[in-house]
């Protein structure tokens, strides 16, 4: 712009005048069946349309140049069997889980303070971003904003949706959510996109995603570094607010809209969402003091936090094993790979140890599959889910 002015005045121009454009973004229409002071689904209700595919359908399809984002997959009610698995692994895991909420709950503090507005990214991270919020209100009694926005591995984030949150809340700082994390391709997808936003809008935000766990050592803000079961990865949309997978179609998502997703009505007698996050939160008082400790511990040692990505040298380690072409067939961690089993095609899983209490969901579903396990210990990960590929085999 200075150049451009100084031109202008060169030609004699005395006078002007710079008129600057902004986007306006249209609010979002509720959906989901979190309440709205917990958050809000920046996301375009496709509930209407028909976009599920079977599963060996889906995969064929994504492996041979259709991506993800294109449709979903199909989501059944969970088995009894599976529900009373959910059950017991969140009475069990529970206080740990709200203490490492509270620790990177205050990690996020030390850095924002509470002047901060969380983004978690639909849908693993939604659960875990209603679990922070609860913890600053609870805790601090401050409620921060806290919106959920999709971003997709191959296409980016939802610039509609950030934009939408810079317009509510110009001065505040944006802080991004997220689950856990894999093999970290989620966190190279929002530095690119982070880059991107001050590209083309001038606004900067800090790419830094704040995780639950870092099994796979890329985020620098997170409760814990162990790969154990959150119960929110055993379940679909039923742990999600009944929120699908977030879709990304041009025929229907148009210039102006946020990126789509369906909400699930049909599942409300099955949602569990509500009681996840209840369950968790009545710890926050009894670990609050835990939780501060373990982050000032972490603040102080930044060796603690370093980013080493070493996660993707298990992957590869594996990679070269078990001669695997694409390096997207392998899914590190608990998380992934209770997602290989509900909605991919599984080859096999590898298993540091068959009798980790962290794995029994993995083996339930397994076992209800056909899937085979293999001990393959000294990973990182508790466990990873290998895809089968469509053409060939892996073998």
């Amino acid at each position: 712009m200075a150049e451009l002015l100084q031109v202008l005045r060169s030609l004699g121009i005395p006078r002007i005048h710079i008129v600057y454009f902004s986007k306006r973004i249209q609010g979002p229409a509720p959906i989901g069946s979190y309440k709205q002071e917990d958050v809000i689904f920046l996301l375009k209700d496709l509930s209407g349309i028909s976009l599920e595919q079977r599963t060996e359908e889906r995969e064929a399809g994504m492996q041979t140049g259709r991506h993800y984002s294109e449709s979903l997959p199909i989501e059944y009610e969970p088995t009894p069997e599976y529900i009373q698995l959910f059950n017991a692994a969140l009475q069990d895991s529970a206080e740990t889980i709200a203490r490492a909420i509270g620790t990177v709950s205050e990690m996020i503090i030390k850095k924002h303070g509470l002047d901060v507005a969380l983004a978690s990214l639909a849908r693993g991270g939604t659960p875990i971003g209603v679990l922070i919020k609860r913890y600053m209100k609870q805790v601090y009694k401050v409620s921060v904003p806290h919106y959920s926005l999709s971003i997709i591995r191959g296409k980016g984030i939802d610039e509609n949706a950030l934009l939408y949150i810079h317009q509510k809340h110009p001065d505040k700082k944006v802080q991004f959510v997220d689950g856990w994390t894999g093999k970290g391709a989620i966190r190279k997808v929002l530095i690119a996109a982070c880059s991107q936003m001050e590209q083309r809008y001038g606004i900067r935000l800090d790419d830094d995603l704040a995780v639950l766990a870092d099994p796979g050592h890329c985020a620098g803000t997170f409760g814990t570094r162990e790969d154990y079961l959150i119960p929110s990865a055993c379940l679909n949309s039923t742990v999600s607010g009944l929120i699908s997978r977030t879709v990304l179609r041009k025929d229907l998502i148009g210039p102006d809209d946020f990126h789509g997703a369906k909400y699930y009505r049909e599942w409300m007698a099955s949602d569990l969402s509500n009681l996840f996050v209840d369950t968790v939160s009545a710890h926050f008082e009894a670990v609050k003091d835990d939780s501060k400790r373990e982050a000032n511990l972490l603040s102080a040692n930044p060796a603690m936090r370093q980013m080493t990505w070493k996660g993707m040298q298990d992957i590869e380690r594996i990679q070269r094993n078990f001669g695997i072409n694409d390096i997207n067939f392998i899914k590190p961690g608990v998380g992934e790979t209770t997602r290989v089993l509900l909605r991919r095609v599984p080859w096999k899983i590898l298993v540091d140890r068959l009798d980790n209490p962290n794995l029994k969901h993995i083996l339930l579903l397994a076992k209800d599959r056909g899937v085979p396990v293999e001990e393959y210990p000294g990973m990182t990960y508790s466990c990873c889910g290998i895809i089968k590929a469509v053409k060939g085999d892996l073998e």
